[in-house]
C-alpha cells in the first residue's frame, strides 16, 4: 500500500489560508496529510490593518481564530515559526520540531524593504501584522500624554509615514481621521499636529491613474496630510527624518510602508531569488523543485508587458487557488492549471467615507468607491468563512 502524500504549507496568510480551505473541499479523506503552520493561532486580514494602526478600529476586527475556519479532520494546524527549509531533504525546521513533506507550499510572507536606508530598521516602525499595530496606535497614543506634559516638544505631534503606495496612504487618512478624536481627548489644538507623507516615486499611488491620485491627495490635503513627492528619506534617526533635500522634519513617530521585499529564509534555502521573492514558473513552483509551490509576497509573477505584478492580496487568493487545484492534479496524476492572473479591479480607501479604485475601466471615487472597498472586504470573508463570518466580523 502506498503512503498518503504529505502536503506542508508554510504561512497562514492570504494565500497560506486560501491553499488551506481550497484543499479542504477539494481533497477526499486519507487522500492526503495536509499540515498548515504558522506562528500565530490565527490568520489577519492584512488590508486591514492601517484602520487599528491608527486607532480608529479594533485590531481583533482584524484577525480571524485558525481553528474557526478549518477542518481538523483535513487540516492539521501546527503553531510555530518556520526556522529553515531544506528542499533537498524534503523537510521544514521549525522551533519546536520538524516536518517532512512530498509538497510544500511556501506563503510566508514578505519583509519590509527599506532600500539601504540608514535608521529605518532602528527607528521606524512598520504595519505589518496585529501586534506591530498595536505598537503604532499606543504610541501615538502616548504622543499625545507626552505633549501635555512637555508643551514645548511639538515633535511628539509629528507624524512621518514614509511611502505613499497602498498601506502609505490608506494609513495616513485613517491617521488624520483619528487626530480631531485625540486632540479632544488630550484637549490639543489641533494645529499643532502635523502628518507628513513622504514618497521617493514622482507620484503618491504610483501606477494609478492620475486623474485618482489627484483626487486622493486633494481629499487627504484638506484633512491636514502634508505630502512630499519626489523626495527621498534619506536617514532615519532617533531624533526624525533627514530627506534627500536637506530638510529635516523632527519627529518621535516614523511610519515606515516604503515597501516589501520576500523572505530571506528563501535565500538561504538555496534558491534563486530576487530581493527574497522567487519568480515562479507558469504553475506557481519554483523553477527546478516540482513539488515546491510559492505564492504571496515570496513569489514573483510577470504581467504580459514582463514586469511582476505587485504583490496584493488579491494576486495572493487567486494563487491560493490555483495551487490548490495543482496540488490536488499533482497528487491525482491530473493536468495542472497554468495560473494567469485576471484583475477585479483595485481600491484604496481614503479614511472616512472616502476611497478612489477602478473597476475594469471605470473610475470610482468618493462614497461608492468607499462602498466598493467595504464590499470586498466582506467577499474575502466570505471566502474564508462564509456567512457566519460576515456576520460576525463584517462591520469593518
Amino acid at each position: 500500500m502506498s503512503r498518503i502524500p504529505r502536503i506542508v504549507i508554510l504561512g497562514a496568510g492570504y494565500g497560506g489560508i486560501v491553499t488551506a480551505l481550497r484543499l479542504q473541499k477539494q481533497l477526499n479523506y486519507n487522500e492526503a496529510d495536509v499540515t498548515l503552520v504558522n506562528k500565530h493561532d490565527y490568520h489577519y486580514i492584512t488590508t486591514h490593518l492601517h484602520m487599528p494602526a491608527a486607532g480608529t478600529d479594533k485590531p481583533d476586527n482584524a484577525r480571524v481564530n485558525i481553528l474557526k475556519l478549518i477542518d481538523e479532520f483535513k487540516i492539521d494546524f501546527v503553531k510555530s515559526t518556520v526556522v529553515q527549509i531544506r528542499p533537498h531533504d524534503k523537510k521544514v525546521i521549525l522551533e519546536e520540531g520538524v516536518l517532512s513533506y512530498d509538497y510544500l507550499v511556501v506563503g510566508l510572507g514578505g519583509e519590509p524593504e527599506t532600500f539601504g536606508i540608514p535608521g529605518l530598521k532602528e527607528y521606524a516602525m512598520n504595519i505589518r501584522s496585529i501586534n506591530s499595530v498595536r505598537l503604532i496606535r499606543e504610541h501615538i497614543e502616548y504622543q499625545f500624554a507626552k505633549f501635555k506634559r512637555e508643551p514645548s516638544r511639538t515633535e511628539a505631534l509629528t507624524f512621518v509615514v514614509g511611502g505613499a503606495g497602498f498601506t502609505g496612504i490608506e494609513f495616513v487618512g485613517e491617521l488624520a481621521d483619528r487626530v480631531p478624536e485625540l486632540c479632544r481627548e488630550f484637549d490639543v489644538d489641533p494645529e499643532l499636529v502635523k502628518i507628513y507623507n513622504v514618497e521617493a516615486a514622482p507620484t503618491a499611488l504610483p501606477g494609478f491613474d492620475p486623474e485618482l491620485v489627484e483626487y486622493a491627495m486633494d481629499v487627504l490635503k484638506k484633512k491636514g496630510v502634508t505630502f512630499k513627492i519626489g523626495v527621498a528619506i534619506k536617514e532615519c534617526t532617533p531624533e526624525g527624518v533627514l530627506l534627500a533635500t536637506g530638510e529635516e522634519i523632527r519627529t518621535n513617530t516614523v511610519v515606515w510602508t516604503g515597501g516589501i521585499r520576500g523572505n530571506r529564509m528563501l535565500e538561504e534555502a538555496g534558491f534563486e531569488t530576487m530581493r527574497g521573492r522567487i519568480k515562479v514558473d507558469e504553475h506557481l513552483r519554483a523553477p527546478g523543485h516540482d513539488n515546491i509551490y510559492v505564492i504571496g509576497d515570496c513569489s514573483i509573477v510577470m504581467n504580459p508587458e514582463g514586469r511582476p505584478y505587485p504583490p496584493t492580496a488579491q494576486i495572493s487568493i487567486q494563487q491560493a487557488e490555483v495551487c490548490a487545484h495543482n496540488l490536488v492534479a499533482s497528487i491525482r496524476g491530473d493536468q495542472l492549471k497554468t495560473f494567469e492572473y485576471q484583475s477585479k479591479g483595485t481600491v484604496a480607501s481614503l479614511g472616512r467615507g472616502e476611497a478612489i479604485g477602478i473597476v475594469g475601466t471605470k473610475k470610482v471615487k468618493g462614497g461608492a468607491a468607499a462602498l466598493m472597498k467595504k464590499l470586498i472586504d466582506l467577499r474575502y470573508l466570505y471566502i474564508i468563512g462564509g456567512l457566519p463570518l460576515v456576520i460576525r466580523k463584517g462591520k469593518f
